[in-house]
């Protein structure tokens, strides 16, 4: 069965109103007064819209207190739903409707997406930095107005509504996400965030954003894979730029953004050609190839290693970080016909 949309919704609920005061005066004044369907419902109408004309034909007793009755039940009625119907199309409340709607469904088709909870600084930094990736990104931000504002200018889906809302999130498609980063200013939204991605989706990456130190391990605790202190992060930055500028300056030219001139990426070895597969590393020969080095291995127990050595061999649960310029580092998937 379709989910019945908030558009259909209110417009059936005005018309409702409407249709069910217009069918109990029609029905009582042929009942009450045994007159035609045309005469009932001409008297019903005069009588909801207040013109004032007169009746059609005299009124019994009975059919003066029907009348009364009718005029009081109708006039609060009647008007809300003129004037809610009026407003909801003329002052584009239906377009909001529709837009919603328009969402729900393109979320309803997405799988492996990314949830952001918040859109404030830290969170519009990292739906761009995803978006440059080519991630699919779902933004959950309860700021109507700034969802307005950008909707025509962002390329992500919104959701409007607060993210520590079990039925916001099931909205964001929490269930067939693959992470999601919670970066809420405040660490009791981002704990309950994080317990409720959890609980919809036991294998969802959580990264999460922390105030304080103390904030840190109760994140973690909470289930988040990563967390992370925006303003610690900021400060060491700035400490590193007085203490050692040259090495801050090289690294801010190495980056996981492919527009950057040096990036870093990471290739699963279980996507590697056969005839790699548990061979050493000194058989890719990346730096001759592609001209691409090979900075790091993570092994398949978790383990990290720095410059691994060219005898190590690539296992299938094994991960290799590259570091090149973007046309480097597409020169090597082709050389190992990744694309």
């Amino acid at each position: 069965m379709l989910e019945r949309s908030v558009l259909r919704d209110k417009i059936f609920l005005f018309i409702g109103i409407i249709t069910g005061i217009v069918f109990l005066g029609v029905t009582g004044y042929m009942l009450i007064e045994n007159w035609s369907l045309v005469d009932s419902l001409y008297m019903t109408t005069i009588t909801i819209s207040t013109v004032g004309f007169s009746e059609v034909n005299g009124l019994s007793y009975e059919g003066k207190i029907f009348t009364i009755f009718l005029i009081i039940i109708s006039f609060g009625n009647f008007a809300f739903a003129i004037t809610s119907l009026t407003r909801y199309v003329v002052e584009g409340e239906y377009r909001i409707d529709l837009r919603n709607l328009k969402v729900k469904r393109t979320i309803k088709g997405m799988n492996g997406h990314i949830v952001i909870a918040g859109y404030g600084r830290v969170g519009k930094k990292v739906a761009e930095d995803l978006l440059e990736q080519n991630k699919k990104v779902v933004v959950v931000e309860k700021d109507i107005a700034l969802i307005e504002s950008l909707e025509r200018k962002v390329k992500f889906q919104f959701i409007p509504g607060n993210a520590t809302k079990d039925d916001v999130l099931v909205s964001a498609g929490i269930e067939k996400a693959s992470a999601i980063v919670t970066c809420m200013p405040n660490d009791a939204d981002n704990l309950y965030v994080i317990l409720a991605a959890r609980e919809f989706n036991k294998d969802i990456k959580v990264v999460a954003r922390a105030s304080n130190n103390e904030a840190v391990s109760k994140l973690k605790l909470a289930g988040a894979n990563n967390v992370v202190m925006p303003d610690s992060i900021g400060g060491a930055h700035m400490a590193t730029l007085i203490a050692t500028p040259l090495v801050a300056d090289f690294l801010e030219k190495i980056s996981v953004i492919g527009d950057h001139e040096v990036n870093i990426e990471c290739i699963e070895c279980k996507d590697l050609p056969d005839q790699f597969l548990n061979k050493k590393i000194g058989m890719l020969d990346a730096k001759a190839n592609t001209g691409v080095n090979i900075i790091g291995l993570r092994t398949e127990n978790g383990e990290y290693i720095i410059n691994p050595a060219s005898e190590i061999e690539l296992q299938a649960g094994s991960t290799i970080f590259v570091l090149g310029t973007e046309e480097q580092i597409q020169e090597l998937k082709k050389y190992l016909t990744l694309n």
